[in-house]
């Protein structure tokens, strides 16, 4: 079976947040990656796109107690965009990623098939 979620965003939502909601968040992988970048707010709401869209697919196969901070958005040797789901869940799960952003929109798409 696979589940679809999608989201985008306005990055200027993500201009100048506190420590205390970038912590609520992004794990420290994802706060060190988008800071290393002249704007991180791209980056920063890219990641919670991709965040948004995984909980929305999720959501098709009945899982919904994945907080944010559980999502990370990383990149693998070729440079993709991947996701790590850092909590346990009750079945396997293969999931794509897709993230765009330009000059003020994020987008983030993602597959999710169970694994048999």
């Amino acid at each position: 079976m696979l589940k679809i979620g999608v989201d985008i965003e306005d990055i200027e939502r993500f201009r100048g947040k506190s420590q205390e909601f970038l912590d609520r968040i992004f794990t420290e992988n994802e706060q060190k990656y988008c800071k290393s970048f002249r704007q991180p707010q791209s980056r920063f709401c890219a990641r919670f796109c991709a965040k948004e869209a995984v909980v929305k697919a999720l959501s098709g196969f009945g899982v919904k107690d994945v907080r944010y901070r559980e999502i990370e958005v990383f990149h693998d040797e070729n440079g993709c965009p991947c996701i790590k789901i850092l909590k346990k869940l009750p079945k396997n799960f293969t999931v794509n990623l897709s993230i765009s952003h330009e000059k003020s929109k994020a987008i983030a798409f993602v597959t999710i098939e169970e694994i048999q």
